[in-house]
């Protein structure tokens, strides 16, 4: 069926409303929850997301011999120059990610990342690589700077290998990312809170 959508003006041409109508025809046709995607859907999923138990209360008690792996992993939002780092610290002993960040790859946000480690777990000796903000950060008593080669951070890198998996924001070559920085955050805490509590069920 030929409908004519253009009309003339000024010799150019410029497309009526009539184009974009049957453009929405057309796309609703056989997606029919395309355009009925709801203007709330941010506050939604952040009432969703405050119904899962904090991070806090996932995790189990500290220990004396408790041993920490620390390392961080690049993502992107919206584009591949836009980079966000996701910051963790993992609990050896059970595997639990005790506190995580996101931001860029500087001391400050290295920094917000101790901060967010509870405090009965700070004492803790920890492992990472030789990043210079855990250096400038971390306390040189209880830190070790390793080399991958003394597998004193595989678990860590290993549940990096965990994330990529079930979560396609953080696959290197992937056309899945976020297009906004609140989402990106919403997806990394909520899959956390439920690989803590899987393990809470399993362990």
């Amino acid at each position: 069926m030929t409908v004519n959508i253009i009309f003339q003006r000024r010799g150019g041409t410029l497309l009526s409303s009539d184009f974009w109508y049957k453009i929405k025809f057309l796309l609703t046709r056989h997606q029919p929850n395309f355009w009925d995607f709801p203007k709330n859907a941010g506050r939604l999923d952040h009432k969703k997301l405050q119904t899962l138990p904090s991070l806090k209360q996932t995790l189990p008690a500290a220990r004396a011999d408790d041993v920490l792996e620390v390392d961080e992993a690049w993502s992107v939002v919206r584009k591949r120059a836009n980079k966000r780092w996701l910051w963790t610290v993992l609990l050896r002993r059970m595997t639990h990610i005790l506190a995580f960040v996101l931001g860029d790859h500087s001391e400050r946000t290295c920094r917000r990342l101790w901060h967010r480690i509870p405090v009965a777990f700070r004492h803790c000796v920890s492992y990472s690589d030789f990043w210079e903000a855990y250096q400038a950060v971390f306390p040189t008593e209880t830190h070790r700077c390793v080399g991958k080669e003394t597998g004193q951070t595989a678990h860590q890198e290993r549940w990096y290998n965990t994330l990529r998996q079930r979560v396609g924001r953080y696959v290197r070559k992937t056309l899945s990312f976020s297009k906004r920085d609140r989402w990106h955050y919403r997806v990394t805490k909520w899959f956390i809170i439920m690989y803590n509590l899987s393990l809470s069920f399993t362990g």
